[in-house]
């Protein structure tokens, strides 16, 4: 028996900063998942992240990322998405130094 299709939505990072995005409905990125579009066909979410990857100057890393529908909006399911939507979990350290190497 196939398994039902999840709602999704499709996510990558910006080329140039890095940043966690999300496709919106109308062909946009945003950096918040509320105004990602989720997807709830399987031929549509295949359509969805073909026409992400064509965006190569923009983004890199498009993929569908699995979303229940939330009262906000989409909220992730998994751990990892989670994750990527709050930011890098470490904090400014300042220039990182190699120690001094030993004289030979």
């Amino acid at each position: 028996m196939a398994r039902a299709f999840t709602p999704k939505v499709v996510t990558a990072n910006h080329l140039l900063e890095g940043d966690v995005i999300y496709l919106t409905a109308a062909d946009d990125w945003s950096r918040t998942l509320s105004e990602a579009e989720v997807i709830t066909d399987e031929a549509h979410a295949q359509v969805r992240l073909l026409d992400a990857e064509r965006q190569a100057n923009i983004i890199v890393g498009a993929y569908l990322a699995d979303v229940a529908l939330g009262a906000t909006g989409p909220e992730p399911t998994h751990f990892r998405e989670d994750f990527r939507r709050t930011g890098p979990s470490n904090y400014f350290h300042g220039k990182q130094e190699l120690p001094p190497q030993p004289q030979t």
